[in-house]
């Protein structure tokens, strides 16, 4: 699209698809705790349903822009206008009454978003510039070549009119203080929460420390060992009061672990950034004799239809990994230890993919598909250990939504720096002749995450169960805890 606009030339187009992708994040950032707010005064339905009218004139922006300037405005309106993903997330809780039920029902928001990264980019690469793929169905000097990205944004604005209708009609307001049943005695024991929550890396995850399934489909409980004090009598100690008693809420192992969740943002957002654009790149063969490992001039040359189906079983890769391979992983080498390894070898996930230009025709796709599912499995299985790390860190309930804003504000932050200065380092590696320029900056990033791993400081006595979605899996678990532990200490009265 940066391309067919006339932005810059070929080494800097890049650049400005990163100014296009992040629009959106940051105009969402800037606006997201104001809809939740919003929707705590005139109810959820309301603003979800403007998020939804807001997405579709953003599609139709886009879809008529005649210029680079006009689709930026309209996507950076949509991200203004949509406060959607703390609203649904909010409704979710609202609408689950029992706690047992809550992980299953947070369960339902990664598993349609990951269906929708399926459809979406297939949609997309499908019926973008019909004119030129389809000139037996489109007239090449019809409408469709003259806007060439409208027909896959009226699609996906046809679906978000049902969703409007659909909502309008028979979407039910979920804010207790709005409810037609709701008498003085009811309110006065509910309290209505909007809860913290931005788009994620790779499939947009929500950072909400609350709920227990921390970006999969899996239900996640955490385990903590307490300890009890007790005098020689068998009388409890009595608590001491004091202001360094009282949990301080950013303690550096919570710093730490919110930079780690910040680093992986950065570099995760950086491959989806960087991806399309290397698959759309033109090829340009180089002599054999002057190719090395620091010469990729190009991209691989491929179709926007053909990059549309990559993307499209990339989802199937990320459904597949996270719904079977990452409770078998977190369960066998336990939260820490899968932390440690996707960390580690994150890297190894960005080294890899500039040297798909030398393979050959018949070898190209199934690299790329091997490529897509090395780095799906290291990203999938890192961002929901990260959560659980975070969680455990916090030193106390009461401070959950303090550690859960901080974290959101810092990947929204890393998310929207990271496409422009990817695409930048991919506009410099072009004019130089190494494409693989940005993909070696974000492998950087991702070391200097390995390393910044020392940094954190391991909890103890603390334990994590996965409890995966599939029903024929969980046999093939280990047990899982009934109680938690307890370490009792006790000590002579005049000890005290």
């Amino acid at each position: 699209m940066v391309k067919d606009f006339h932005v810059g030339d070929r080494s800097s187009a890049s650049f400005w698809a990163g100014i296009f992708i992040s629009s959106f994040a940051l105009a969402e950032s800037l606006t997201g705790l104001a809809w939740g707010g919003v929707s705590d005064r005139i109810g959820r339905k309301p603003v979800l349903l403007i998020g939804c009218l807001g997405t579709l004139i953003s599609l139709l922006i886009v879809g008529f822009a005649t210029n680079f300037w006009v689709a930026l405005a309209g996507r950076a309106l949509g991200g203004l206008l949509n406060g959607n993903i703390g609203v649904i997330q909010t409704m979710v809780g609202e609408l689950v009454k029992k706690p047992e039920h809550e992980p299953r029902a947070f369960a339902v928001m990664p598993f349609v978003w990951s269906i929708g990264t399926i459809i979406g980019p297939a949609l997309g690469g499908t019926f973008a510039r019909p004119a030129i793929s389809m000139p037996s169905l489109f007239s090449p000097i019809g409408i469709f070549a003259h806007f060439p990205y409208l027909l896959p944004n009226l699609l996906c604005a046809a679906i978000l009119v049902i969703s409007i209708l659909f909502g309008y009609f028979f979407l039910i307001e979920t804010h207790p203080d709005m409810q037609s049943w709701s008498t003085q005695e009811d309110l006065d024991h509910t309290t209505a929460q909007t809860p913290l929550m931005t788009a994620g890396p790779t499939a947009d995850y929500g950072v909400d420390l609350r709920t227990e399934t921390f970006g999969t489909f899996n239900t996640v409980d955490v385990h903590e060992a307490k300890e009890w004090m007790l005098n020689t009598d068998g009388s409890s100690r009595p608590a001491t009061v004091s202001s360094k008693d009282m949990p301080k809420v950013f303690t550096r192992k919570v710093a730490m672990i919110i930079v780690a969740l910040g680093i992986f943002n950065y570099h995760s957002m950086t491959y989806d950034h960087l991806l399309p654009i290397f698959l759309q790149d033109d090829r340009i063969s180089t002599s054999s004799i002057f190719q090395s490992l620091f010469n990729i001039p190009g991209g691989l040359g491929l179709a926007t239809q053909s990059v549309g189906i990559i993307m499209s079983v990339n989802g199937i890769i990320a459904l597949f990994i996270q719904a079977i391979l990452f409770p078998l992983f977190a369960s066998w080498l336990g939260i820490w230890k899968t932390f440690v390894m996707v960390t580690a070898l994150h890297p190894i996930a960005y080294f890899i993919v500039p040297y798909l230009a030398f393979l050959s025709e018949t070898m190209l796709y199934p690299g790329i598909y091997a490529c897509l599912a090395i780095r799906n499995f290291l990203s999938i299985l890192a961002y929901p250990v990260l959560l659980i790390l975070l969680k455990e860190a916090t030193p106390s309930l009461s401070v959950l939504g303090k550690v859960n804003g901080l974290a959101a504000s810092a990947g929204a932050a890393c998310r929207t720096i990271a496409p422009p200065l990817a695409g930048y380092l991919y506009g410099m590696g072009t004019q130089i002749g190494f494409t693989g320029l940005a993909w070696w900056g974000s492998a950087i990033v991702a070391i200097a995450g390995a390393f910044q791993i020392l940094s954190i400081q391991r909890t103890k006595n603390k334990t994590a169960t996965i409890r995966p979605m599939a029903s024929f899996m969980r046999n093939a678990m280990p047990a899982e805890r009934e109680d938690d532990v307890v370490h009792i200490s006790v000590r002579d009265v005049d000890e005290v």
